[in-house]
């Protein structure tokens, strides 16, 4: 079986992270989408509410777990018995971020990162920038699931 994590804080979840997910299904036999959380991190969401959030946009999607985790996402992977995990590229940045923790994760345990590239009309969406959209009371709405409401 081919599973594979996509890590994240989904803080809350976006819009770039829905159509990477929905572009992995077809590539894995499971998915986990692993909600970190970081006690050293104020999150603007509840554990629950963005594992409330995922659940209800991936409603159907059998392939699909929703899993909580802490500590080393290889850890994690071992925990679940998956072989790859799945990162999103923006941009440059992104990549040169994204390269150094693939290139140490291999190394430390042999799971392989696999890279997707945003697509072009989602790459400028961040959770950051979501969040400081909701924080001025901005309209958020066009860059999220549906189900994620205040």
């Amino acid at each position: 079986m081919k599973r594979a994590i996509f890590p994240g804080s989904f803080d809350p979840i976006t819009l770039g992270h829905y159509d990477l997910i929905k572009r992995s299904i077809p590539l894995f036999d499971e998915i986990v989408i692993a909600v970190g959380t970081n006690s050293e991190k104020k999150y603007m969401f509840s554990l629950k509410a963005r594992m409330d959030f995922i659940e209800e946009t991936f409603e159907g999607h059998n392939s699909l777990v929703i899993a909580n985790y802490e500590g080393l996402t290889i850890d994690f992977c071992n925990k679940c018995n998956a072989d790859f995990i799945i990162r999103g590229l923006r941009n440059s940045t992104d990549f040169e971020f994204e390269k150094v923790i693939a290139h140490t994760n291999r190394k430390l345990s042999g799971i392989e990162t696999i890279f997707l590239l945003t697509s072009a009309n989602t790459s400028y969406i961040s959770s950051s920038i979501v969040r400081e959209i909701i924080s001025n009371k901005g309209d958020y709405r066009l860059l999220v699931p549906d189900a994620v409401r205040i």
